[in-house]
């Protein structure tokens, strides 16, 4: 507050306003709080009427002092009793001369001094309320040092990250009496169970000696089951009385009571821990004015309100790392039992979702009994009907069904649907399109609805857009939907999601591969809100982001029966995984696909899911399987009388009898794909066909068909836009010309393929044109090019796990000897 004012020096003043000498002599005498408040209105008036202006509102007080009018006004009503260093303001304010200033405050003093203790005379000497202005020291009574912590919980493990963010900030607190300091706010944020009490509580406890003057706890019980949430009134009278405040002297008036707080703690170093907050407004009132106070905030909500507008610091809780899981889980249970069965810790720590309550939840029944194998708690992890059956800690408190619904009760209708039907998503994460479709909602409305969710964290946006949410989390929306949501709304909901990225898939596949057939699919139900994918750029990130959806996706759509969903979300995935070997996902997703196909009856998806599933196998060696599958995919194309689905399968087995040495076999399945799409008509599968016949002459050395095959492919193809079936040609050019022993030829053919490799992330394949491409640059020369080369296709193959790799090595360690 600013001391930018004169004080009135006179004696006397008009109209009858008491002067100097009258109110030093009033002050003298003055013995109880409405005395006291009497000199301060008589201050008030002779102010104004020096200035020449009526009364000083209390919105005018409250402009100058930045207190709250209501707590001005109790102040003048002699309600409350100013604290000294508030006091001294407001008489200097009101133009209280020095002398009076003096008197004043120690007639505040003897007032205080008998509130507290009035049974006994306690007047203190004439100067001893006089502050460092006049040389003397203020003696007052002695003020409680609340110590209100709760224990610190067991269980408390890592958090390291968060421990740094809670010291940083305490030291930034200022040191007493250092106002140019903001004071400092802290939020704790995170889903239901994460632990956020524990840490506060822990971190309090560590720094509790940084402040001397006491610590403050409430839970506000914002997400109660019993819906009980403790109102600021309550909240502030508790710390009042902490403070050992008579009944009688506070407030009525929750303004006037958060003033009265706020100055006792004016000055002080103390610690204000306000756990399980409900919302920004809940918390407003017990905020500290003082910058040598420390505010602690947890909530299950990110009280965007406190940190936007009032600058507090946030922290978020995540769930715990594996690491700390099994820390977690030692401390509780001991480190020898846990290391006697690692596996069955590890399944216990997934089945928990890394959760913290989830954990300690199975710790305490471990606990209680210590001759159990830790294997049978996993085995009633696995075997409960729902996930959520095995979490019950006996209490309110530690049931995690329980806790996860006091947030959900807490969301507006709305959002309360929306995460119900997450239930119905096949997870692991969701974006805004896909959660539009999956609720049947006008895109524009999905934000502030997840925004909401994450705000409540049962969702956590992990990365621009992309929303989702822990396994627990993720049982209880699918409980919530099964009690909720009727069975054809349910059914409608996991459809409307399916469409959604079936139909999106679908576009985008056919962006990676435009020779590719497409399939046809059954119009999107309505409500659904497919993205907006038109060229190769976005086709290639919405996979990259969506594939591990989309794997899901089959899974689900089997499980829920809707197998024709299955086989055609997995048809549209073989191109993206195949370019980034990832061949165990594709052949899981396959396998489920041909088994959808199957159960439904349907002939072209299991044809399709055949030849499919065969091109996996052969990329994993089982190359017996994947001749079966070949031969039972032309089958059933055959028995369709579907040409190009006969060509595409000779085209893909003739690939795989290349890879085995077998390239005379290899020629004849190319060529019988040549002749089916040539009757076809089909432009882009010949173009694949020729360059596989051109590929197929070139492994038994015939040179001159090769060229002629290839380059008529490289015609068709510029014609078609196919840019990975350009690669694949160039590709074999380069080792038609290395064939024939021209290098530098070769070299030119294999960086035009490599161009275009990457263009459409085809790692593998890059891989195995980089493997070739050395192979020339040592023909020509070029020793270390080709190493380097070498060393780049290693790169992708360790990346990919894919044996290859072993090939690439030894072609280096042959070079390193030479």
């Amino acid at each position: 507050m600013s001391d930018q004012w004169i004080p009135s020096g006179t004696h006397q003043t008009s109209h009858g306003s008491p002067g100097a000498f009258e109110l030093a002599r009033a002050g003298a005498e003055a013995q109880t709080l409405p005395e006291l408040a009497a000199l301060l209105r008589q201050l008030r008036r002779r102010e104004a009427r020096q200035q020449g202006e009526t009364l000083l509102t209390y919105r005018q007080l409250a402009a100058k002092t930045g207190w709250s009018r209501g707590i001005i006004g109790e102040y003048f009503a002699g309600n409350i009793l100013p604290p000294p260093e508030r006091f001294d303001a407001l008489i200097r304010l009101l133009g209280a001369t020095p002398t009076e200033q003096g008197v004043l405050a120690t007639a505040r003093d003897r007032v205080e001094e008998g509130r507290r203790r009035p049974d006994r005379d306690h007047a203190p000497s004439g100067r001893a309320g006089v502050r460092a202005r006049t040389g003397g020291p203020r003696t007052g009574p002695r003020i409680p040092v609340p110590r209100q912590l709760p224990p610190a919980l067991p269980g408390f493990v890592g958090r390291a990250a968060q421990l740094a963010q809670l010291d940083a900030a305490c030291a930034a607190a200022a040191a007493p009496g250092d106002d140019a300091v903001a004071s400092v706010v802290m939020t704790v944020s995170g889903t239901a169970g994460v632990g956020k009490t524990t840490l506060a509580v822990n971190w309090a406890h560590r720094v509790a000696d940084r402040f001397p003057d006491g610590q403050l706890y409430v839970d506000l019980r914002g997400f109660d089951s019993t819906g009980s949430v403790v109102t600021a009134v309550e909240a502030v009278r508790g710390f009042l009385e902490a403070f050992e405040v008579p009944p009688d002297r506070i407030p009525t008036h929750l303004p006037a009571q958060v003033g009265l707080y706020r100055s006792l703690l004016a000055g002080r170093r103390m610690l204000v821990l306000l756990d399980n907050a409900r919302d920004a407004d809940q918390v407003r009132p017990l905020l500290v004015g003082s910058p040598s106070c420390l505010v602690l905030v947890t909530s299950r909500n990110r009280l965007a309100g406190l940190i936007a507008a009032g600058g507090a610091r946030p922290i978020g809780v995540d769930l715990l790392s594996t690491a700390e899981a099994w820390q977690l889980l030692a401390r509780r249970l001991g480190p020898d039992r846990l290391a006697a069965e690692p596996q069955a810790v590890d399944e216990i720590i997934e089945r928990c979702a890394r959760l913290p309550l989830a954990l300690a939840v199975l710790a305490a029944r471990g606990a209680e009994k210590p001759a159990f194998p830790l294997a049978a708690l996993a085995a009633e992890l696995r075997a409960a009907p729902r996930p959520l059956d095995s979490f019950d800690g006996g209490d309110a408190g530690t049931d995690v069904h329980a806790v996860f619904s006091w947030s959900y009760r807490s969301l507006t209708p709305a959002a309360a649907r929306l995460f119900r039907l997450i239930g119905c998503h096949p997870g692991p994460d969701i974006g805004f399109a896909a959660a539009a479709s999956l609720a049947g909602l006008p895109r524009a409305q999905v934000p502030r609805l997840l925004a909401e969710l994450a705000h409540s964290h049962l969702v956590t946006e992990h990365a621009p857009g992309r929303f989702g949410a822990h396994d627990l989390l993720r049982a209880y929306a699918a409980e919530q939907v099964e009690r909720l949501e009727p069975e054809p709304a349910r059914r409608a909901a996991i459809r409307r999601g399916l469409d959604h990225y079936l139909h999106t898939a679908h576009a985008a596949a056919l962006l990676l591969q435009p020779g590719r057939d497409p399939v046809t699919l059954a119009a999107a139900a309505p409500g659904v809100v497919p993205e907006e994918i038109t060229d190769l750029g976005q086709a290639l990130a919405w996979f990259g982001v969506e594939y591990p959806v989309l794997l899901a996706a089959v899974t689900h759509a089997g499980r829920t029966g809707f197998d024709g969903h299955a086989w055609q979300l997995a048809w549209t995935l073989v191109d993206f995984l195949q370019r980034r070997g990832r061949w165990p996902d594709l052949a899981v997703a396959q396998r489920n696909a041909l088994a959808g196909a199957q159960r439904a009856g349907d002939r072209p998806g299991q044809a399709n899911a055949h030849r499919d599933l065969a091109r996996v196998l052969s990329r994993l060696g089982r190359v017996n399987e994947a001749a079966r599958s070949y031969r039972q995919a032309l089958v059933i194309f055959a028995e369709l009388a579907d040409a190009t689905g006969q060509a595409r399968t000779h085209r893909a087995f003739g690939a795989m009898l290349d890879g085995l040495g077998r390239h005379a076999e290899s020629l004849e399945q190319s060529e019988r794909a040549l002749a089916l799409y040539r009757a076809a008509g089909h432009v882009a599968g010949e173009a694949s066909a020729r360059n596989a016949v051109g590929w197929a002459h070139a492994q038994l050395g015939q040179c001159g068909p090769a060229l002629a095959h290839c380059r008529e492919a490289l015609a068709l193809l510029r014609t078609t836009g196919d840019r990975h079936g350009e690669a694949n040609t160039w590709d074999s050019l380069g080792f038609i010309h290395a064939r024939l022993g021209d290098h530098r030829a070769a070299v030119r053919c294999f960086q035009r393929a490599l161009g275009l490799y990457r263009r459409v992330s085809d790692r593998y394949d890059e891989a195995d044109t980089l493997s070739r491409l050395g192979e020339s640059r040592q023909a020509v020369g070029d020793a270390a090019g080709a190493a380097r080369t070498w060393r780049r296709a290693l790169g992708i193959l360790d990346d990919l796990g894919h044996p290859d790799a072993e090939r690439v090595r030894d072609l280096l360690a042959r070079a390193a000897c030479r």
